[in-house]
């Protein structure tokens, strides 16, 4: 599956890649990507997973311990 993006977003992307070309080509790159090929949501992870692989302990708030990101 994969997400792609509307012609205005698309076009959003690409003039933020525009602007972040002199200063950071990598992120240019990046959002010019993005905007031409989408997301392959296939490749993507959950944060459940990235925790497990690097063996983050649970984040179980204490009760009555509001949970914030």
């Amino acid at each position: 599956m994969r997400m792609v993006f509307d012609p205005a977003e698309a076009d959003g992307l690409r003039a933020a890649a525009r602007d972040a070309a002199m200063e950071d080509p990598t992120l240019a790159y990046v959002l010019a990507d993005l905007a031409d090929r989408g997301v392959d949501l296939n490749g993507c992870r959950t944060w459940d997973d990235i925790k497990a692989e690097r063996g983050l302990a649970e984040d179980t708030p204490a009760p009555g311990e509001p949970r914030v990101a």
